[in-house]
């Protein structure tokens, strides 16, 4: 198999995972929902939608259309740190359990979570969106789509982190952290 059908291969194993991504969070929505959850947010939601399908859409033409090689040493690093991000995101998944969602669904009253990856970073899932979206092109040359996504994401992260924040502090009662040390 040559590198680019092997790069390919990678990317259908992200689609498939944004798949299951998307599964989890109909789910987890269905749950905040029925304990009384609010969507907020839904304005920047699709073109946070299509700029995730946009960047698997680059990974795939860019390396086609511009003859990009795979360069071992930066395909195999990008590989490493585009799995690492993907680790990070589902200990994010598992640590919100049914809170976690691609959608801002707030459920009043719960408390703020500060076990697992919360306990380190504010928004760890940001953390590993961000890397993923500069990693994965980078696994096969794709510089345009890595910086491309690169500068849209942090405009949409920016408009989505202040929503979230927003809504988690409206909603946020006088509730201690869960997993917090006494």
């Amino acid at each position: 198999m040559t590198p680019y059908t092997l790069y390919l291969l990678l990317l259908a194993l992200v689609a498939a995972e944004r798949i299951a991504e998307l599964v989890t969070a109909r789910r987890n929505a269905a749950w905040s929902l029925e304990r009384g959850g609010r969507e907020v947010g839904r304005g920047h939601y699709p073109a946070m939608v299509a700029l995730h399908t946009a960047l698997l859409a680059g990974c795939v033409l860019e390396p086609w259309l511009a003859d990009r090689p795979f360069l071992p040493v930066l395909g195999w690093t990008a590989l490493a740190a585009a799995l690492a991000a993907q680790g990070l995101r589902w200990w994010c998944v598992a640590t919100l359990g049914p809170r976690w969602n691609t959608r801002v669904i707030v459920v009043p009253g719960l408390p703020l979570v500060a076990s697992g990856p919360y306990r380190l970073l504010r928004h760890p899932n940001y953390v590993a969106v961000v890397v993923e979206g500069f990693a994965l092109p980078l696994v096969h040359s794709a510089w345009w789509t890595a910086v491309a996504f690169t500068t849209a994401n942090a405009v949409i992260l920016k408009v989505r982190i202040r929503c979230e924040d927003t809504a988690l502090a409206e909603s946020r009662a006088a509730a201690p952290l869960v997993g917090a040390a006494p």
